[in-house]
């Protein structure tokens, strides 16, 4: 059988590079690897260097042979993976591709191991621009050829036509950033640029945006920058919306405790370090679970988003004081019950969780960059967002005195605890929900929506608790009426909320064919990738995308706006999130007609997004006419 297995491969290797020697090989629609070119920056000076690199991502259970030089000895020889530039622009001289270093395989029948590549590989091109090279954009071509096999199987040789563009700018003008996802070219040797007779003097950039400034992590002070800046995002997230409704309830907990400092200080303690061991948990998954890239893609799997939602509203209960039947006793371990090491330990794990789902912007940048960098790079970046995130209820247990005012027992102190535990029964309802939608959804149409009304009516409900069982836990005038008009703004804001969310949409669902189509037809193609677990996705589509000023340029001729759900975990949309270089959503991405990226953020204004629209529309049209 084996003997068989082998000859077999022997046969189809050599029929398919008669094949390929013939120039009919299959199409380039092979599912088994993904390729894209990236470059280093998308904008060079004459006289200056650039880096080239392409990424190929073969998927699971599936290698690709190593290139010819690296192979390793033996009789059988595969077709060996290669690339080759085939646009011959003056300005631009490319030097040797470098290529990562393969791994032996051992094939079941051969007489030695072959050298292959799998997962992702990326390779290199050094690339020098002539002094005297002209403005304007330079259309590079290459050619990939590899052969896909699995333990049983090879593939026919696949050439595969990668096509991108890299814009020549004046000598004075100023270098944008890339949009190439952080790490991709930290294993670029820049010795390789000695091939084409130059020195860089552009050194690689692997600078990225965090907050309102820019990193370069790669050395000791830029690291130590990212770790503060990663620390302050991690804070930020107690502000978001995910987290910001639980934050009562602990300072609730602590004004219990608030006459005894020292019992008060250690279980603010204790929850912090909860925080802290759920992100560095976290930290340790992404550095060493293949296919673990970043905190929100938790969320991608219904179970987990269910789990969480079943285990808030165990909480919610318990805050409402309904726990009037004996449970089992694992149900009290997970009630926040602040006055115990164990329910606050639990409750800082909890509060981590719920801050996930918003992670972009606050810290999305640092996250995406550890998520590619070396495990101590990783979990030192993910402990800093823990700490910072843990370092407020550090502060409130450490300053007893900071909530000395609010009650620590009596009608008022019971109704503020039902009002949070109804709120927290709308969360639990927004994550089963949604944890229910990402069941039901193949990402390829919208998710449903029902349980949208469900968190809506029970917010109703706690605004109106809140009215009416004021008069009973305060009699001041004052206290009353700002609690009457907080519940009518929640009530209102239920109504308003829930019908927005809910209304007919009207955005075209992602998938590879209808992006491809999109663009074929000379459209502009907005990509927002987005999920219905997803807190600062829906904040954005309310505030930015669902306005008049952006609404009427989606809808205009030559615009495709689609949305890439990502509440199942749909897996095309998942591979074009990685394609764009993020790993955390929101996030979105405009491409003019020819497939270029003009437009990348996780964060945006409608300004911003109407003005790279028409900039690609603009675009678009010049192309056209060139």
């Amino acid at each position: 059988m084996a003997a068989r297995c082998v000859l077999a491969m022997m046969l189809v290797s050599l029929l398919a590079v008669a094949v390929h020697a013939q120039g009919f090989g299959p199409a380039a629609t092979d599912q088994k690897v993904h390729a894209r070119a990236v470059w280093l920056n998308e904008q060079t000076r004459p006289a200056g260097q650039n880096v080239l690199a392409v990424v190929l991502d073969v998927v699971d259970q599936w290698h690709i042979a190593s290139d010819r030089a690296q192979a390793a000895a033996g009789k059988f020889n595969p077709y060996f993976t290669d690339i080759s530039v085939i646009s011959d622009d003056p300005r631009l001289s490319f030097g040797p591709a470098q290529f990562p270093t393969p791994h032996e395989l051992a094939v079941g029948g051969l007489p030695e191991p072959i050298a292959v590549f799998d997962g992702r590989v990326i390779l290199y091109f050094p690339v020098a621009v002539a002094d005297d090279a002209e403005p304007g954009i330079i259309k590079v071509e290459l050619d990939l050829v590899y052969q896909a096999c699995d333990d049983a199987r090879c593939d026919f040789p696949v050439k595969l036509p990668l096509v991108t563009e890299l814009e020549i700018v004046a000598v004075d003008a100023l270098i944008s950033g890339s949009v190439a996802e952080a790490g991709l070219f930290e294993r670029f040797d820049p010795g390789s640029f000695q091939s084409l007779g130059v020195t860089q003097t552009e050194a690689p950039s692997e600078k990225i945006d965090l907050l309102i400034t820019q990193v370069d992590p790669t050395d000791a002070a830029g690291f130590a920058v990212l770790l503060v800046l990663a620390a302050i995002g991690g804070a930020l997230l107690n502000f978001t919306p995910c987290v910001l409704p639980v934050i009562p309830i602990k300072i609730l907990g602590l004004a219990q405790t608030a006459g005894n400092r020292s019992k008060t200080l250690a279980l603010g303690s204790v929850m912090a370090a909860g925080v802290v061991a759920f992100w560095l948990g976290l930290g340790v998954a992404i550095a060493g679970v293949s296919g673990f890239t970043a905190s929100n893609q938790l969320f991608q799997y219904p179970a987990f988003s269910i789990t969480v939602g079943v285990i808030i509203a165990v909480m919610a209960i318990g805050m409402c004081g309904l726990f009037a039947v004996k449970l089992p006793n694992f149900v009290y371990a997970i009630s926040p019950r602040h006055d115990s090491y164990a329910g606050s330990f639990g409750f800082g794990v909890m509060t981590a969780v719920l801050s996930t789902p918003c992670t972009a912007p606050m810290m999305g940048a640092a996250a995406a960059w550890a998520a590619t960098q070396n495990p101590g790079a990783t979990l030192a970046t993910f402990t800093a967002i823990g700490v910072g995130m843990a370092l407020p209820y550090l502060v409130l247990s450490a300053n007893p005195k900071l909530v000395d005012r609010l009650p620590r027992s009596g009608p008022g102190s019971e109704l503020l605890k039902q009002v949070m535990g109804l709120l927290m029964l709308a969360a639990a309802a927004f994550f089963i929900g949604a944890g229910i939608s990402g069941i039901f959804s193949d990402g390829t149409q919208a998710a449903p929506k029902g349980h949208w009304w469900v968190v809506g009516a029970l917010i109703t409900v706690a605004g109106a608790w809140l009215i009416g069982r004021v008069f009973i836990a305060t009699p001041s005038p004052t206290k009353r009426g700002s609690f009457i008009v907080l519940g009518l703004i929640a009530i209102l804001a239920a109504g308003a909320g829930t019908w927005e969310l809910t209304r007919r949409d009207t955005w075209i669902y992602y998938t590879p064919q209808r992006f491809e189509q999109a663009l074929a037809e000379g459209n502009v193609v907005l990509l927002d990738f987005t999920a219905d677990w997803c807190a600062n996705c829906h904040l954005l589509e309310q505030t930015v995308l669902d306005t008049d000023e952006v609404a009427e340029v989606l809808a205009s001729a030559g615009v495709v706006a689609m949305k890439v759900d990502l509440t199942g975990g749909y897996p095309d949309g998942k591979l074009k999130l990685k394609e764009t270089g993020s790993v955390t959503i929101p996030y979105l991405v405009i491409y003019r007609p020819d497939g270029r990226i003009v437009f990348t953020a996780n964060w945006y204004t409608a300004g911003q997004i109407t003005d790279a629209l028409n900039q690609a529309k603009n675009s678009g049209a010049v192309a056209k006419s060139e």
